[in-house]
């Protein structure tokens, strides 16, 4: 009979994720993985098999937990722009006062496994797709509000606010001043006027 695992799994990825987004895939050692999640070899390839495939399940417990907080944040009962701005301003705080300035996890293992790996990259490409529909839907929702022009692309609006997050996240590694990256949420924002 087996014996029953001794911690807690979530927990364990949780902690496993921010090594990855914090020293990247290839950087991150067996011994960093073990040392953060608690856990021997031994029980780490008894639970999550290799390192890659506790980085594609750090990915998307990354992303169950980005999809909460993006829906959260974009499907309020308020001005579509409101929540948009509400947002942007949570990575933006987030960036200038320091943990926000590794970047997006997403966008950190797009820019450093997808090309080598289809699996990434369908994580990654699922991923995306999941916040582009969570743009889709509160502009789809504001647009029934009268917030946007009759006309409004929605879907090509939230391809667009999908990226421009992602680029946003990007620059706020590089470049963590807060007025750049106000400039940059301004002109996200002006997308949305009629």
């Amino acid at each position: 009979m087996a014996r029953p695992r001794e911690f807690d799994v979530e927990t364990a990825l949780d902690s496993a994720m921010q090594v990855f987004w914090s020293k990247g895939y290839e950087t991150a050692s067996l011994d960093d993985l073990c040392e953060a999640t608690g856990l021997s070899r031994s029980s780490l390839y008894a639970t999550f098999g290799d390192k890659r495939n506790l980085l594609l399940e750090s990915l998307s417990h990354y992303v169950q937990k980005g999809d909460e907080r993006i829906g959260n944040a974009l499907l309020r009962k308020i001005p579509f722009r409101d929540a948009l701005s509400d947002l942007l301003h949570d990575f933006i705080d987030a960036i200038v006062a320091g943990p926000g300035r590794r970047g997006c996890f997403i966008g950190n293992c797009a820019a450093e496994i997808a090309r080598q790996d289809r699996t990434a990259m369908a994580h990654i490409r699922d991923a995306l797709a999941c916040n582009e529909a969570f743009f889709r839907a509160g502009l789809i929702a504001g647009k029934k509000r009268g917030e946007l022009p009759s006309d409004a692309d929605v879907v090509a609006l939230a391809r667009f606010l999908t990226a421009s997050i992602q680029g946003l996240r990007l620059v706020g590694k590089a470049n963590p001043d807060r007025a750049a990256l106000e400039d940059i949420a301004m002109v996200m924002l002006r997308c949305l006027d009629r």
